[in-house]
């Protein structure tokens, strides 16, 4: 059985499960919007533009550009990085064709999403660019003060698969307010009983 790049989820023979083939359309369709606030925050709230700001480890006043801003911005940022990976899909697709040149991040997003369904199916690659994707927006949503919320880890899913006794065991987690399902076997974990059950039958080890 093949499993997903990111999560181990088992597949029908795709890269990608639909789960993070969606949430990676989500955020190629954000990092633009994402973008355009890491402009606005390119000025630090406190400073303004005919103010003076040390630069750090060096004497002297510099712009009152916000570094962190700059380089999520600069060489090997986001637009570098999405842009990467659409001559690096297309490659891979197309590879009698010539690499795209540079187009902007809003069409590099858009002409990626467009290309999710292959790419899920298809591309050996597509974990890393699911998981550099995921840390994009993690990494511009830390500058402009929105944080992407950490998964939490609940223990290891205790659903028994098969008519041998067999127990599932991977790790479920899940985002602070959702459900609590295992990625692995589907197992549902809905009620009060349920997540008893599931804190009573954890290993030693892992409770």
């Amino acid at each position: 059985m093949s499993v997903c790049e990111v999560c181990e989820a088992g597949t029908d023979g795709r890269y990608l499960c639909g789960r993070d083939a969606v949430q990676l359309a989500e955020r190629l369709a954000e990092l633009p919007v994402l973008y355009a606030e890491l402009v606005q925050c390119l000025v630090p709230r406190r400073s303004g533009w005919g103010e003076i700001v040390a630069t750090r480890g060096a004497a002297g006043p510099r712009s009152p550009l916000n570094e962190e801003v700059l380089d999520e911005m600069g060489t090997g940022g986001m637009a570098a990085v999405v842009h990467a990976w659409r001559v690096d899909v297309q490659r891979v697709r197309w590879p009698q064709h010539s690499p795209p040149p540079p187009g902007g991040l809003n069409g590099d997003c858009r002409w990626l999403g467009m290309e999710l369904e292959w790419i899920a199916s298809h591309y050996p690659a597509a974990g890393g660019l699911a998981r550099e994707v995921r840390e994009l927006e993690r990494a511009a949503r830390s500058v402009v003060g929105d944080p992407v919320p950490r998964r939490q880890r609940l223990g290891l899913c205790v659903a028994v698969t098969d008519d041998q006794g067999t127990v599932c065991g991977a790790v479920l987690s899940r985002l602070p307010g959702e459900p609590v399902r295992c990625r692995w076997c589907g197992t549902a974990y809905r009620t009060e009983q349920d997540l008893l059950l599931l804190q009573h039958y954890q290993p030693r080890e892992s409770a």
